[in-house]
């Protein structure tokens, strides 16, 4: 394993030297002058994070899973990610989250959970992990034995390991198939990788996450067309998704979603191409895209 002390994650940040004496304007302000420094960082990798993507993209329609892997802040993160893209795309277990320690260590750190390499295969191992499935361990200092143990068992059993970290040269890499390394520089307060490192992570998550769900037909134009309203604000956006994307009334945007069993996707279709839902079901199993299947 590496040590600590040459990773950039755990390297004093001169620009705080002097953090305990600064003002609360002049702390913050160096907060969020680092913070630009992510943006830039993540703007530099764009083309690794778009090989994954290409490659979840495929996975997923195939059968298989994007699962986020991590410890502590990074796994949290990843179930942040996974966890949101139920309500937003409807999804079922195409993308999955798992956390060192398991649920309890969302809220509460569990010792020891991040350095035992076994206990993230059996965690994989519980979520019956193939090889058409995507493992994407997330660590910032690159290091985790957890993540790297994720990553070692997804090689073995073929599925594509993919590994997270925000240091260059990381230990992920060397267990896999793709690497995305965003170096964002030492925190503001050292080795606290909540800061840049976990602002940076989810920057990538979204990226990820969200292009994936497009490339698979859940959105129409920039409409969350898979949304699912489990409750009145989100009843009410599926209103405004169907008017928004046919210029339809609200009440014919009301009526269409009772026809389609509040699926606002069908509802459009059904708008758009004046059939039955049937019809509009078996037009999207053909070409999950609204643009291609009303065409």
């Amino acid at each position: 394993m590496e040590k600590f002390d040459t990773l950039i994650t755990e390297k004093r940040n001169q620009k705080s030297m002097k953090l305990d004496s600064m003002n609360t304007l002049s702390f913050i302000t160096l907060m969020n002058d680092e913070d630009q420094l992510v943006v830039k960082a993540v703007q530099e990798i764009l083309e690794d994070i778009e090989k994954v993507i290409i490659k979840t993209t495929e996975a997923i329609r195939n059968g298989g899973r994007l699962i986020y892997i991590g410890a502590g802040t990074s796994g949290r993160l990843g179930i942040i990610d996974a966890v949101e893209c139920k309500p937003t795309f409807s999804t079922t277990n195409e993308v999955l989250a798992v956390i060192a320690g398991g649920e309890h260590a969302f809220i509460e750190a569990v010792e020891g959970a991040e350095d035992n390499e076994t206990l993230a295969k059996n965690d994989l191992q519980d979520l019956k992990l193939t090889e058409n499935d995507v493992v994407l361990a997330i660590a910032a200092s690159g290091r985790t034995p957890y993540a790297i143990g994720a990553l070692k068992y997804a090689k073995q059993l073929g599925s594509l390991a993919v590994g997270l970290s925000c240091n260059k040269g990381s230990q992920l890499s060397l267990y896999s198939d793709f690497i995305i390394e965003v170096e964002v520089g030492s925190e503001v307060i050292t080795g606290s990788t909540r800061l840049k490192a976990g602002t940076a992570t989810k920057m990538i998550l979204n990226m990820i996450s969200t292009a994936t769900m497009v490339n698979l037909g859940k959105t129409y134009s920039n409409l969350m067309v898979d949304v699912k309203p489990t409750n009145y604000k989100l009843v009410e956006r599926t209103k405004r998704i169907v008017m928004d994307a046919t210029q339809c009334s609200y009440q014919e945007a009301e009526k269409m979603l009772k026809k389609s069993n509040l699926q606002p996707k069908i509802a459009i279709l059904m708008i758009l191409l004046n059939c039955t839902m049937e019809e509009a079901i078996e037009r999207l199993a053909r070409n999950p895209k609204i643009i291609d299947a009303i065409e």
